[in-house]
């Protein structure tokens, strides 16, 4: 990091400690620690993520090595759980998954590392609510696509100002579905737009090139972690993550050897995923298979998942991009991945388990919208061909008449990826596929990134573009004010609103769907 990045990220944590972060009291070994120079302090804030009815995983990183405590509090109830070291082997972070804990319940986790000596350091505190077995309502935001394009953290501007919206409406957890970071989208200090006003980003070392080595690719996930509006709302609401491609590098596949001469040293896309994965999994609060273990380290995590949230809702995460085959046209009328078996296998199984009244798909490419690799090739399933499923459109033609099949009722898909806002209905009176029931695919994005669309629609599933809110440009910029989320909220009687919203929280356009 650069000395501008590390004189922000003191600023920053000497007025969260100032004016936000509450101390929990007195109480078992979470004594106050004596104020002494070398104490460990947390770098970037704090995280809960993968928040279930049960369950919930902690995150923080730490200045230098220490074991992360968590003192978790619920009403009179406290506990302590002493997690695994923070070395430099996890770049400093570490996290605890917490267990047994009561559903619907609130959670204030008070943070800190302590030292050999058992010394502890700067504390700051997370808080969470578990679903609640029978909730009056739930509620979530989803976007996707954060500092991209070169466009970064403008504190002149109030900083990524979309997280503060998001945060703002209180939801009790957020799903970010990819493109969490740009690892191949380097950032300068001053952009000059289209009608000359100067954009001006905070800068560090390692956002200044593509990401090629380990130390890169974790320096873009803790910039992100600058912005006093990410860690507001981290520290508040529960994060479900998802990658797609440029946690990476663009659009791409398994195997791939890339062209681009920006990449000096390292052109193997499998050697930049493996350390893309690693520090997006140290980075992100999500349930590793090692996180109550006391040692360092973490077994790899399995991206898509299940992430249940109570009688009213199931999130199914998906993970389009690790089994993916290579873009072509997608005209193969043979089956090829973006899935993989293994994974329709457990969304169709998962899905038909579920006894939740929504099941809401999570996924990081869309499934209608034709998304371009270059003149001939396509990144998404979409090929442009309206007829029947060939490619990669298989796959989901597979899960969509299984569901069919299953009598599988209130299934909502939503996405990001494309960098703008939109509200398809998929009937089969209007696709040349014909074996599934109707449903909608909402998408939402960027959050913090260049505006585009939209993009042209393929025709195999039926797709009709009931809303969209898009660029007045290409990779317009965030100041236009055309970044947008997505909000879900269901109440006691099971009625799902989906309202689609731009930087300023203000809702574009609204949904109300009855469950079946």
């Amino acid at each position: 990091m650069t000395q501008l990045g590390r004189h922000l990220d003191r600023r920053t944590l000497l007025q969260v400690g100032a004016g936000g972060v509450v101390a929990l009291g007195a109480g078992p070994a979470l004594a106050s620690p004596a104020l002494v120079r070398g104490r460990i302090d947390l770098t970037s804030g704090v995280q809960t993520g993968d928040v279930t009815t049960r369950s919930a995983v902690t995150w923080a990183r730490a200045s230098r090595p220490g074991r992360l405590v968590a003192r978790v509090v619920s009403g009179r109830s406290t506990r302590v759980v002493r997690g695994p070291w923070a070395t430099a082997e996890t770049d400093f972070t570490a996290k605890i998954a917490l267990d047994g804990l009561a559903p619907g319940r609130e959670y204030a986790v008070e943070l800190a590392f302590e030292d050999g000596d058992g010394n502890l350091g700067e504390r700051q505190t997370a808080r969470f609510s578990t679903a609640a077995v029978h909730p009056a309502r739930t509620s979530f935001v989803w976007t996707g696509d954060t500092c991209g394009q070169g466009w970064g953290i403008n504190e002149e501007l109030g900083g990524l100002l979309g997280y503060r919206a998001m945060h703002e409406t209180r939801p009790d957890f957020f799903i970010h579905a990819g493109d969490t970071i740009y690892a191949d989208g380097p950032m300068v200090a001053e952009v000059v737009e289209p009608d000359g006003q100067v954009w001006r980003n905070l800068v560090t070392e390692e956002v200044s090139k593509v990401a090629e080595t380990l130390t890169e690719f974790r320096g873009r996930h803790n910039y992100n972690l600058l912005d006093h509006n990410v860690r507001a709302m981290y520290a508040d609401v529960p994060v479900i993550a998802q990658w797609d491609d440029h946690e990476t590098t663009n659009n791409w596949w398994p195997g791939e050897v890339l062209e681009d001469p920006r990449y000096t040293q390292e052109r193997s896309v499998d050697v930049l995923a493996a350390r893309a994965r690693q520090a997006w999994q140290e980075y992100m609060p999500i349930a590793d298979a090692r996180a109550h273990r006391r040692d360092h380290g973490f077994a790899p995590a399995r991206i898509y998942r299940k992430v249940e949230r109570g009688p009213q809702l199931d999130v199914f995460c998906l993970d389009m991009r690790t089994f993916k085959d290579e873009n072509t046209p997608g005209l193969e009328k043979e089956r090829t991945r973006i899935l993989g078996e293994e994974q329709v296998d457990w969304l169709i199984r998962e899905v038909r388990r579920s006894k939740a009244t929504w099941k809401v798909i999570s996924a990081d490419l869309p499934l209608g919208i034709v998304v371009p690799d270059g003149p001939v090739n396509q990144e998404s399933l979409s090929n442009r061909d309206p007829g029947a499923p060939l490619g990669k459109e298989l796959e989901i033609a597979e899960v969509l008449s299984a569901f069919k099949r299953h009598g599988i009722k209130n299934v909502v898909w939503i996405t990001a990826d494309v960098h703008y806002c939109a509200a398809h209905h998929y009937d089969p009176s209007r696709a040349a596929f014909t074996d599934f029931d109707p449903f909608w695919e909402f998408v939402a994005g960027p959050i913090a990134a260049g505006t585009f669309g939209p993009n042209e629609m393929d025709a195999t599933f039926g797709p009709e573009v009931v809303f969209s809110a898009h660029a007045d440009t290409p990779n317009e910029s965030p100041r236009a004010g055309h970044q947008f989320f997505g909000h879900a909220e269901i109440d006691r009687d099971g009625l799902l609103t989906v309202s689609l919203r731009d930087i300023t929280g203000a809702v574009l356009w609204s949904k109300d769907l009855d469950p079946a």
